[in-house]
């Protein structure tokens, strides 16, 4: 079975699937391709059905190579299910998911992104999309350190035989 994470932020076309694209190609990278599975959904449903956001996609292009795959879906109740590891980009939808886990049931499944950032100090993936093209570039930056120190807890903590 393997281990499902889902990034989460507000709109589902910036941050959550620039999380996923660049954890799915680090996976890849790591030959862990079935003993990882990844998905991204944002807390609001005002991008339902779009693609990441262009300005995402060209700083992903640049700092990565890679393309951003995807399209934006709300967050349901039922991720808590179906997801071992729940990962917010920031404070604001870090509570709105836990705002749907009444019980408290499944709480320590959901985690702050930059909890995993080893270079990084910020604590809080910042929201590029009002911003300029730097806004895009840093959320990379920020993404591809947390993916990594996430991707290394994983190895450690989940996938040990």
């Amino acid at each position: 079975m393997p281990y499902k994470l889902l990034f989460v932020c507000l709109g589902n076309i910036c941050r959550s699937p620039s999380a996923e694209n660049i954890m799915n190609h680090l996976i890849e990278q790591a030959g862990l391709s079935n003993s990882i599975v990844c998905d991204s959904a944002g807390t609001s449903s005002y991008h339902i059905g779009s693609p990441p956001d262009r300005r995402m996609s060209v700083a992903a292009a640049k700092k990565l190579g890679i393309k951003l795959r995807g399209q934006a879906r709300q967050f349901h109740k039922s991720d808590f299910q179906d997801f071992d590891l729940i990962l917010a980009m920031d404070r604001q939808n870090y509570h709105h998911i836990l705002i749907l886990d009444p019980t408290q049931h499944d709480r320590e499944k959901v985690r702050l992104m930059c909890g995993y950032c080893s270079k990084h100090t910020l604590k809080e993936v910042p929201d590029p999309y009002y911003g300029g093209p730097e806004g895009f570039n840093q959320v990379i930056d920020l993404l591809v350190d947390a993916c990594e120190g996430l991707l290394q807890n994983i190895i450690s903590q989940q996938l040990r035989t």
